[in-house]
């Protein structure tokens, strides 16, 4: 088997994991290969990829009917499609996670939105799914809010795996790496094993530029900014703001406080970058993995950019270059009065109602199934 660009982006040490789970991918053996011939090393999932799955085909609909006999409801039967999913891809993968002795190999179920705001609640949820799953390299995804970073500190101090999702900040970035240190610090304080606590926080990129890119638009719109002006600043603030991220991850698993960790076996909690598929048609189709490549990060990406970058991807250290001019263009645009703190606060909480939205759907959705399944 020849090399692809896969392979040379796993190389610089970059972890390629893939968003998108069904059943079909499991059962078929596509997931087997990938990992066999792709170099990917893990998965993640969410209520989006679940609703998708579920209301196509019909690889579902047996367990759906069995488990509608039994009494359960639809949020019930989710978790049991779902969990079952996950623990299949957990047990694909669980080669990877030994090779890497814990450091991947890892597949991620999230919580339900409706938790978002509530840490006890998250908590709770959060040890149902990881003693369901019941396997050592599932990763319980929190969403990055200020109640999810109190959850997360609790997990991590617990011992369980923690993806902490729908980051936009770097302000929410720190706040979730203090956490996660914290965390560690605690369970190292009752004497807890460190090795074999993971985490990774789930970073947004494209979703940026697809809130900024129309603002400059209207400045051309209105007269304020010249059109050669506003094409050079487009396309650039979210990788500008993950490279910034990188920066704090650097700067924060580094010094005293972090090596003392060291000693006692821990990881770092590396970057993972989300929403990379390339939303604006103009752009170059794998522009948000070229750009933010380098070591202790992981990528994951949906089907289509991962085949794009298999095919036509290039590699190269790019995650902490020019970030001078990173540091530049996000100036440029304060001066303009685009707040990217606005920007990002507004994103996570459209991201938290989509995922809302989604779950709801999905439970609709299985709702009519099992409804559909009973007049068979």
């Amino acid at each position: 088997m020849s090399p692809t660009p896969l392979h040379t982006l796993h190389a610089a040490g970059q972890s390629i994991w893939l968003d998108f789970i069904d059943r079909a991918i499991l059962r078929s053996g596509d997931l087997t290969r990938r990992i066999r011939e792709e170099a990917l090393t893990g998965m993640t999932s969410n209520p989006t990829i679940f609703e998708k799955a579920l209301a196509t085909g019909s690889a579902y609909d047996g367990q759906l009917r069995d488990g509608a006999a039994q009494g359960l409801d639809a949020w019930g039967l989710f978790e049991l499609v779902e969990t079952d999913d996950v623990r299949v891809a957990c047990d694909a993968f669980a080669e990877v996670y030994r090779q890497t002795k814990g450091q991947d190999g890892y597949v991620s179920i999230e919580v339900s939105p409706g938790s978002a705001h509530d840490a006890a609640a998250t908590i709770t949820e959060a040890h149902r799914l990881w003693t369901t799953v019941d396997r050592p390299n599932v990763m319980i995804k929190v969403p990055g809010t200020a109640e999810g970073c109190l959850a997360l500190r609790q997990l991590i101090a617990d011992g369980l795996n923690v993806n902490v999702t729908l980051l936009f900040s770097v302000a929410a970035h720190a706040r979730v790496i203090e956490a996660y240190l914290a965390g560690l610090e605690d369970r190292a304080a009752k004497g807890g094993d460190l090795s074999h606590v993971a985490s990774v926080a789930s970073f947004f990129v494209s979703r940026v530029d697809g809130a900024i890119d129309p603002r400059l638009d209207a400045l051309v719109a209105a007269g304020t900014l010249a059109a050669e002006r506003a094409q050079a600043l487009q396309g650039k603030a979210a990788i500008a703001n993950a490279k910034r991220a990188y920066r704090l991850f650097q700067e924060r698993f580094a010094g005293p406080r972090w090596a003392a960790l060291v000693a006692k076996g821990a990881q770092v909690q590396r970057p993972l970058w989300a929403s990379t598929s390339t939303k604006n048609p103009a752009y170059r189709d794998v522009l948000y993995v070229e750009e933010l490549v380098g070591p202790d990060t992981v990528n994951t990406m949906p089907p289509a950019t991962l085949e794009a970058f298999r095919d036509h991807g290039i590699t190269r250290r790019t995650v902490d270059a020019d970030l001078a001019a990173a540091d530049q263009g996000l100036a440029d645009l304060a001066a303009l009065g685009i707040d990217l703190d606005a920007v990002t606060d507004r994103l996570l909480v459209e991201g938290l109602a989509s995922f809302q939205k989604s779950f709801d759907t999905l439970i609709a959705g299985i709702e009519a199934k099992t409804a559909t399944l009973r007049g068979h």
